[in-house]
């Protein structure tokens, strides 16, 4: 079957390569999975990759974890046997293993620490001898039968992987700021400062976003002893994500995605994962009156005297001029950041693909059954981009175990899927 290439060693590449372990182990078809990497296994997670300082708690459940939901569609007569060698890899075998098991459950399940979760997925990593390239993508190009990843490590050394399939994971780098202004923090360098304990001093601090990059922000800030701290979204206010079984059961099983309307599908991605802060972080910013909302987007940054001065735009009335002290801009990651990567053949394929320009809205609508851009001869997978047409939990970690599924599934076994999803054969 090849060789697949997984840009970012997350939990969506942990849970990929962990299901081609499993199917290898089992006698079924799977690629190779090669995982490219610019710094550690769950690099994210960790306070080097510029999201966190590790310390703040997951906003989903660890339970939904490599394997969730472990309801396996990959071959018929085959699926349980898949999910029981899945559940090896579980959140709840690693505590087993790590002997905290029983104490995580007499402590009510918390949700674990990010750099937990990291420790998590490094420990899956080690269990499936996951094929790990360290260092920095530095270009994809189109090959003759698949895609060139070109990768650097720290001494700038140039390692080329050829691959059948290319997946894409991660938010892209975290390092860019709206503006270059010394009290406008990028979200790594707020993340490094606090981490060192070196926030600079300010009364009346702004974070310009409404997501939950945003919220894990705030979460830290309430911490200190500012007196001020305005919520900047172009939001009607701050929205708590969605957490009734309702809701998480379209992130967990999407089978009632594809007869939702698009408006219906972008109302739940709106109401339930984009632009929304957990239930946990919403509750400590309730309980805290320094903390309050401003709707508007930042058009304009300036200096005012010591202060910086933002202009808020908003469509029903004037500009507004808001001041502060420090600035924090948590708007999240770009969806479209590897884009910068790829080569001239690279993009006119993906154009001649999606049928024009490389718009956020044209690639998201491309994206199939098996989370690839429809129309490519090697497969580009992007379950970031994945939620409109395919369903909310493929961006996030609702159902990383349905995820690998879709990416793992040849076109023989998705032929079979289909036809008995459509026949209505119950599938074991």
């Amino acid at each position: 079957m090849g060789t697949l290439v997984v840009v970012g060693a997350g939990p969506k590449a942990i849970a990929v390569a962990a299901k081609a372990y499993v199917l290898r182990e089992l006698g079924l078809p799977a690629p190779r999975v090669v995982v490219v990497e610019a710094q550690a296994v769950g690099g994210n997670w960790l306070p080097t990759g510029g999201w966190t300082d590790g310390q703040h708690r997951l906003g989903t459940s660890p339970e939904k974890d490599i394997g969730f939901p472990y309801h396996s569609t990959w071959a018929r007569g085959r699926n349980r046997d898949i999910n029981d060698a899945m559940m090896a890899f579980s959140w709840t075998s690693f505590l087993v293993d790590q002997g905290t098991y029983a104490e995580w459950i007499d402590r009510g399940r918390p949700s674990p620490q990010h750099h937990v979760w990291a420790k998590y997925l490094q420990w899956v990593a080690r269990a499936v001898d996951l094929d790990v390239v360290y260092g920095t993508v530095d270009s994809i190009a189109a090959a003759a039968d698949g895609w060139r990843v070109t990768a650097l490590d720290g001494d700038g050394v140039a390692t080329e992987i050829e691959a059948d399939g290319l997946m894409i994971t991660g938010q892209g780098r975290s390092e860019k700021a709206l503006a270059k202004h010394p009290k406008v923090l990028s979200i790594a360098q707020f993340w490094d400062l606090a981490g060192k304990r070196s926030l600079p001093v300010a009364s009346r601090v702004a974070v310009i976003g409404g997501g939950e990059t945003a919220g894990s922000a705030l979460d830290e800030l309430i911490r200190h002893g500012m007196l001020s701290i305005s919520v900047i979204s172009p939001m009607a206010t701050i929205y708590t994500r969605g957490e009734s079984y309702f809701e998480n059961s379209l992130f967990s099983d999407p089978i009632k995605w594809g007869t939702l309307s698009v408006d219906e599908r972008r109302d739940v991605i709106r109401r339930t994962d984009r632009g929304v802060f957990s239930v946990r972080v919403q509750e400590s910013l309730l309980a805290d009156n320094r903390v309050h909302h401003m709707q508007g987007r930042v058009v304009r940054v300036a200096d005012q005297d010591d202060c910086v001065a933002l202009t808020l735009r908003n469509e029903m009335r004037p500009d507004q001029l808001h001041t502060c002290d420090l600035v924090i801009d948590a708007t999240g990651g770009r969806p479209l950041w590897f884009l910068d990567l790829f080569d001239a053949d690279a993009e006119d394929l993906l154009e001649l693909a999606v049928g024009g320009e490389l718009t956020h809205a044209r690639i998201e609508a491309s994206i199939g059954y098996d989370l690839a851009v429809s129309g490519l001869d090697s497969k580009l997978y992007l379950p970031n981009l994945a939620a409109l047409a395919q369903g909310p939990g493929f961006p996030n970690l609702s159902c990383l175990g349905a995820l690998s599924d879709r990416v793992l599934q040849t076109a023989t076994v998705r032929q079979s899927a289909s036809r008995r999803r459509n026949s209505a054969v119950p599938v074991d």
